[in-house]
Order: C-alpha cells, then structure tokens, then sequence
C-alpha cells in the first residue's frame, strides 16, 4: 500500500491550497481519510478526517475555511485550505485508517505547506 500526498508549497498568508493524496494498492473505500499536520517542535495533530460516508470533521483551527473531500472510486482524498495564515506552516500527512477489525492505518510521506506573512 502507498499513500502519494502532492500540492504542497509556498503560498502568502490569505492564499488557496488544495492537497491531494492518492492511494494505491488495495481499496479503501470503508476506511476513514485523514488530514494530519506537524510543524517544527509540535505534535502531529489532525487537521480533518472524513468517513466513509463522506461525513467530515475538521479540527477548530481550520474549521470554515477548509474542505476534505474523498473520491472512492479512484482511492484518493482532497483537503482545501483558504485563508491560510502563517500558523498552517507544517508538514502535512495523509492517513487511511480502518476502524474495523482487522484494523490498520497508512501514511502518506508528507508534503510541506510554508505560508508567508
């Protein structure tokens, strides 16, 4: 299994960013899609998370300004940021968990997002 997470880069504080994060090497569409960040000295935390479903959640830092959305049919995920600022800097990871036993999770290796004030 492999998780390629792309649209990283360098943006200006208030600026648009689209992640995208494809997975290949089994299906996934009954598992949860995830939006994970860490920037230099925190923990990796979540940023947004989206069920099978399609029922998303989205931490307080970029709820109302951010959209994940999952394409199960081609086993890819998306995460939109607007209004960026400068506190969205960090590296940004993309995660498959399944829940359900047997359970597991997979990581994509990370794309970094630099906003500059």
């Amino acid at each position: 299994v492999q998780l390629q997470a792309s649209g990283g880069g360098l943006v200006q504080a208030g600026g648009s960013l689209t992640l995208s994060c494809a997975a290949s090497g089994s299906t996934f569409s009954g598992d949860y899609f995830g939006w994970y960040r860490q920037a230099p000295g925190k923990q990796r935390e979540l940023v947004a998370r989206i069920s099978s479903g399609g029922t998303p959640n989205y931490a307080d830092s970029v709820k109302g300004r951010s959209t994940i959305s999952r394409d199960n049919a081609k086993n890819t995920m998306s995460l939109q940021i607007n209004a960026l600022r400068p506190e969205d800097t960090a590296v940004y990871y993309c995660r498959i968990r399944r829940t359900m036993s047997p359970t597991y999770e997979y990581w994509g290796q990370g794309t970094q997002v630099t906003v500059s004030s």
